[in-house]
């Protein structure tokens, strides 16, 4: 039988300091008071979802959308948040008042989508053409009304809601994809020309999230496939999918809320991808 070899004995004049363990926080801290976020798309589903959650990290939010109702509600569900969220009823196409919408921010949230189901031979031109200005191109002219205040700050948050459509793509959804293609390439540009003055940007690239323009996408794809909405949803919509359930609108806002606070500060020109294992294939 091999008998083991004796423990190495501590030399007594080696140094022996070592890096104190990393301190684990006992709760995640609030850490965005005296931050103004502005969160478009901010009346239902996933924006909606973001205002709140940066609301609770103590952030002044100015929650943005054409759907006034709709922002009404959320202002409702925010009275007793650390920080406050502040309605702001805008139409995005308008690119110059988006532009000026975004003066004085801290933290953009670029979230506003639309979704139009149809193969690029029947694809309106004009609907094309919104989906582009809304998902580009104002993300674009937000981004130009926001940078001039973070870079004045040396500090920025700007977070891109992206989508597994803006690495992978899939039929009959050409403006889509085009857009958050873009939204994508956008986001790391903006990284690389704001890493010098303090400012990350980065996108949040899910799945299909339970949102009501993925029920009405469900309703398209049922309706181009001729199969029962359920079925459209297993085999059609999450056929890629690990996971066989859509994200909830709170799981992307916890990764938007992350990517805002103090520590993802070395967090930039990335894609923080929630899509159950899609890209994995």
């Amino acid at each position: 039988m091999t008998t083991p070899p004796p423990a190495p004995v501590p030399d007594p004049e080696a140094d022996h300091t070592a890096p104190a363990p990393v301190p684990v926080p006992v709760r995640p801290s609030p850490g965005l008071q005296g931050r103004t976020a502005l969160v478009t798309g901010a009346a239902g589903g996933i924006g909606a979802a973001c205002a709140l959650r940066l609301a609770a990290a103590g952030a002044r939010v100015r929650a943005l959308d054409r759907d006034g109702p709709g922002l009404d509600v959320v202002v409702a569900r925010a009275g007793c948040l650390a920080g406050t969220v502040e309605p702001v009823v805008l139409d995005l196409t308008d690119l110059d008042a988006a532009e000026r919408a975004a003066a004085g921010t801290d933290i953009l949230v670029n979230n506003a989508g639309i979704q139009c189901v149809r193969p690029i031979e029947d694809f309106p031109p004009d609907v094309f053409h919104t989906v582009l200005t809304l998902m580009l191109e104002a993300p674009f002219r937000l981004l130009r009304g926001a940078l001039p205040h973070m870079y004045e700050r040396g500090w920025g948050r700007v977070v891109n809601i992206s989508s597994v459509h803006g690495l992978r793509a899939s039929p009959y959804k050409s403006a889509y994809v085009a857009a958050k293609h873009g939204l994508e390439g956008l986001s790391k540009t903006a990284a690389l020309e704001g890493a010098t003055h303090g400012v990350t940007s980065n996108c949040v690239s899910p799945g299909y999230v339970r949102t009501p323009l993925v029920e009405r996408q469900l309703a398209d794809q049922a309706a181009a496939h001729s199969l029962p909405v359920e079925r459209v949803l297993s085999e059609v919509l999450l056929a890629d999918s690990a996971h066989k359930r859509l994200v909830e609108p709170e799981e992307v806002a916890e990764a938007v809320a992350y990517l805002c606070g103090p520590h993802a500060s070395f967090v930039t020109g990335t894609s923080l991808v929630m899509d159950g294992g899609w890209t994995a294939h």
